[in-house]
């Protein structure tokens, strides 16, 4: 038996967590999301299991994160085998344009890139701080934080892969986040590590919602995805990405090596 929380468990890969880590009956599995209500509703309809418990938090919010840490100790008696964070600001309007581009519009910009460190660095920061107590007692120990390969640096330069600045930029700092901690809590045997899902299909590149512009350039970075990956046949679905992640951070420990470590879903630095 084990404890999870899954932050960020509303949809998409989040969701999906919950999930397939309900599937084993004996496994107490506890979703935070902004939304408890419609998200709760969405469990029932769709998982209905009774190991799955949905509390309210937001990475945004240092007293909506304290409640979730208060909540989860109340749920599974003050201990937690597995934090996930898998929540993060998504902003979709750099998503195909590179920081030239953006800085046609600097208050914009500037206005995103500070929203994007508030959520996903300060917001990760609180998550981990307020939920180590119960991590401290748990049996596993380990803290996993979903990445992204567009963090990794040396696949930007070799590809030119200038798109998705500020996002980039927010995984990034986390993994330097996670590296951190990983540093600081390995002597009490906590694991930190940050996985990259893959490409996922959780409805972010549909085409038909895309501008002209904006499936330019798709088209262009998966070009260069091509380049980089000849193998690449396009996203995988949240079920597929799920399992490999799972199965990477099962595997791994501090006795590996793995603390602190920044990995894809294929636990190499192969990204697609």
């Amino acid at each position: 038996m084990s404890s999870y929380v899954v932050n960020g468990a509303s949809r998409g890969i989040g969701f999906e967590f919950l999930r397939q880590l309900s599937s084993n009956p004996a496994n107490t599995v506890i979703g935070i999301v902004r939304d408890v209500k419609s998200t709760g509703a969405k469990v029932t309809a769709e998982i209905n299991r009774s190991n799955v418990h949905i509390v309210q938090g937001d990475l945004d919010s240092y007293e909506s994160l304290k409640k979730a840490s208060e909540a989860t100790a109340s749920i599974t008696g003050g201990s937690l085998d597995y934090l996930i964070s898998n929540g993060a600001r998504l902003p979709e309007d750099s998503n195909f344009v590179g920081f030239g581009e953006l800085g046609k519009n600097p208050a914009a910009l500037e206005e995103e890139l500070m929203a994007g460190c508030k959520t996903n660095v300060v917001g990760n920061v609180h998550l981990f701080n307020l939920f180590l107590p119960l991590i401290l007692k748990g049996q596993q120990k380990k803290v996993i934080t979903i990445s992204s390969g567009h963090a990794d640096l040396d696949l930007i330069s070799k590809y030119e892969i200038e798109v998705t600045g500020p996002y980039a930029v927010g995984k990034a700092a986390t993994n330097a986040v996670v590296a951190k901690f990983g540093a600081e809590y390995a002597k009490d045997g906590v694991l930190f590590m940050s996985i990259s899902p893959g490409v996922v299909d959780t409805g972010h590149f549909d085409p038909a919602k895309l501008t002209e512009k904006e499936a330019q350039g798709l088209a262009a970075v998966s070009a260069k995805f091509q380049k980089y990956a000849p193998h690449f046949q396009g996203p995988m679905t949240p079920e597929e990405s799920v399992k490999a992640v799972i199965s990477v951070y099962e595997k791994a420990s501090l006795a590996n090596g793995d603390g602190g470590s920044f990995v894809s879903h294929l636990g190499t630095k192969q990204w697609l």
